[in-house]
């Protein structure tokens, strides 16, 4: 084709990947939304940091359990039909939402909600494979778009969570669900490629094929490790030590010898710099989300700011996004995937020492100093962690791999869960919040030193 006709493609290509972010953006949305709300749940249902944590972890725990699942599924029915279902069910957790009385109610909607939106972003990848070929983009910079989109909706989440909160109270931020569900409905039903023509498959069989034990072990150790962490400061339940021991060693061992697994471990031993993009995703989740989980409840309980101005400080998380992202690009171009990554995380890990700062003072400028500190160089490691996915991952698997992309994710938002939880066990005072800034740079740091030791042959 020639550049005059490629162009109608290229711009129909931003249009459908525009439709794709209205559902992918969901989860981030609603991770963001929860952050703020936080302190608001715990004075509603009468519950402590540690036990208020569970809305996230069981989220994330659903999430970290379906992301693959919903790559195979994307794979074999189609990633539009599961995209579609995906919203549907989004749609129903947000109708639920406002009817929770207790915080155990309110973690079962939070899983229906989880399950909706973890079809959403391995559908999506499927997705862009036919996208780049009939427009002539770049499928892996389109990926790397809608991983932005997802972190910017992460921080604008506050924004819209604190606002509905003041206005409406807590049920809000589920309501909200419901319209951008339906948007998310009707535009790629518009503008998303439809699903090429595949071999029937019984569901039956899908589901015999899923490896249902392993999703079983797979949620008892996650849930069992939680269960012992998030008691840790207190009163350590150490009978699940060995019940993590042997959940994990039985999914490990099942994992290696099923025809179709959970998670493919011997995948992963054979593409070392997919493992490497995986673990570096964990880590850097463990430091944003730390952040994103951890401030609104220090700046509500100890500084006594409203959740809707919570909301507008934890802007700068991502308000520098959309200018900072091309320049990534740029120097990803120039200077390749590994330098652009090491380059991000030792701002990032210069970045996560602002946050200290906030122990002496809780100005507004400090705390958006401290949130942009963060949030600027983060850009720089999201985009060059994306971007390593689909260099990674072999295009046979590009759905699965996606979802354990996800997965990745949702371990580390688990993570920073637990941290926020133990390091607020004592209370949300300045004392408290220099433990969580420690542990924070801590791990910013070693995740800057398992970029820089940690290069595979194949490694981006």
């Amino acid at each position: 084709m020639s550049p005059t006709a490629d162009a109608p493609a290229r711009h129909h290509a931003r249009w459908v990947l525009a439709a794709l972010c209205t559902g992918t953006l969901l989860s981030a949305l609603n991770s963001g939304m929860i952050a703020v709300a936080l302190s608001t749940l715990r004075r509603e249902f009468g519950v402590d940091v540690a036990t208020v944590t569970w809305v996230i972890s069981v989220y994330y725990l659903t999430s970290a359990v379906l992301q693959p699942v919903m790559g195979r599924l994307a794979d074999r029915y189609g990633p539009r039909r599961v995209f579609t279902l995906g919203m549907w069910t989004v749609a129903v957790a947000g109708a639920l939402g406002p009817f929770a009385t207790d915080l155990v109610l309110l973690c079962a909607v939070r899983v229906v909600l989880a399950v909706g939106t973890a079809t959403a972003f391995p559908s999506a990848a499927a997705m862009l494979r036919a996208v780049a070929a009939t427009s002539g983009g770049n499928a892996t910079r389109m990926i790397g778009r809608i991983q932005l989109v997802d972190t910017t909706s992460a921080a604008i989440g506050p924004v819209l969570g604190g606002l509905l909160i003041v206005a409406y109270g807590w049920p809000a931020i589920f309501w909200i669900n419901i319209p951008l569900a339906a948007l998310a409905l009707v535009s790629t039903g518009i503008l998303a490629p439809r699903d090429a023509p595949r071999a029937h498959v019984p569901l039956r069989r899908t589901l015999a094929e899923s490896d249902l034990p392993g999703v079983a072990l797979f949620i008892v150790t996650i849930s069992a490790l939680l269960g012992f962490l998030l008691e840790l400061a207190d009163d350590p339940p150490w009978l699940l030590l060995p019940l993590i021991a042997v959940a994990g060693a039985l999914f490990a061992w099942r994992e290696l010898r099923v025809a179709s697994p959970f998670i493919d471990l011997r995948l992963l031993a054979a593409d070392l710099p997919l493992v490497r993009v995986f673990a570096l995703f964990v880590l850097a989740n463990l430091v944003f989300y730390g952040a994103l989980f951890g401030i609104p409840q220090y700046l509500e309980d100890h500084a006594g700011y409203r959740t809707d101005v919570i909301g507008v400080l934890l802007l700068p998380l991502a308000a520098f996004n959309v200018v900072t992202a091309p320049l990534v690009e740029r120097l990803i171009d120039r200077r390749g995937l590994q330098r652009t990554l090491v380059i991000g995380l030792g701002a990032l890990s210069v970045g996560t020492v602002a946050l200290l700062a906030l122990g002496s003072s809780t100005a507004a400028w400090v705390v958006l100093a401290a949130t942009a500190a963060v949030g600027i160089p983060y850009v720089f490691v999201l985009v060059s962690i994306t971007q390593s996915l689909y260099v990674a991952a072999p295009r046979e698997h590009v759905g699965q791999a996606a979802g354990l992309f996800q997965t990745s994710r949702s371990l580390g938002c688990i993570g920073a869960a637990v941290v926020v939880g133990l390091s607020f066990a004592g209370g949300t005072d300045p004392a408290d919040w220099a433990i969580l800034a420690a542990v924070t740079i801590a791990l910013a740091l070693a995740t800057l030193l398992v970029a820089i030791a940690w290069r595979p042959d194949r490694a981006a």
